[in-house]
């Protein structure tokens, strides 16, 4: 059992049962909360938003890990502070002033994180590597849950440790989209830190004990 983190993605819950799933991760062995804001212009869908935010960060004890698929993050990044995210990640493709918005980020408390697109390129955050907490790496298209994982994903978290390890960074790598039992354990192996898993965990039989199998991997 390593030092990695699953953060079981809010996207794949029972919407009409959601405080049931809530609580079901609150007592489970996850260590984060991941919450996926679309705007239905950076990708398609269209996902939760605000007051929905509010009412889920009035049932979770465990941190909140907010992933903006939105055009113009910076607009929103007190809001978000204030509805209780813990970590904030926007997408490298969406910002036009990275640097900047990442120091917004935490200049409000928060802990940054950048995600990028399966075809961006992870030599483009060398410069700011040593300036962000979480490189969250899409292992498919960003918008919709439940496809399939891009097998490029491994050689992409292999170069991003390099990046992080040359930079004596404490970066942590999260993945995201398409984790499951049959590539979670070669993900780790390979160098990333956090889990996010949405289908994998909340479409199986038993979440809390999929959530556990993840976590002691």
């Amino acid at each position: 059992m390593g030092n990695h983190l699953i953060a079981p993605s809010i996207l794949a819950a029972d919407f009409g049962n959601l405080k049931a799933d809530l609580e079901m991760v609150n007592s489970s062995e996850a260590d984060w909360f991941h919450i996926d804001v679309m705007d239905g212009v950076f990708v398609p869908n269209i996902s939760f938003g605000m007051p929905v935010l509010k009412e889920i960060s009035k049932h979770t004890k465990k941190p909140l890990d907010v992933h903006l698929m939105i055009v113009k993050p910076q607009r929103y990044i007190k809001t978000f502070a204030d509805l209780g995210s813990n970590i904030l990640t926007v997408h490298y493709e969406a910002c036009n002033h990275l640097h900047r918005t990442i120091q917004e980020i935490k200049n409000n408390g928060m802990k940054a994180g950048v995600a990028i697109n399966p075809h961006t390129n992870v030599d483009l955050l060398s410069e700011i590597i040593s300036d962000i907490d979480l490189v969250c790496l899409m292992s498919v298209n960003p918008g919709f849950g439940g496809q399939s994982f891009i097998e490029a994903t491994y050689k992409k978290v292999s170069r991003l440790k390099q990046i992080i390890t040359n930079a004596n960074s404490t970066c942590k790598i999260e993945i995201d989209g398409g984790v499951s039992d049959k590539n979670a354990k070669k993900l780790l192996e390979t160098g990333a830190d956090v889990l996010v898993a949405g289908n994998h965990v909340f479409k199986s039989d038993n979440p809390t004990e999929t959530i556990a199998k993840l976590k002691n991997l």
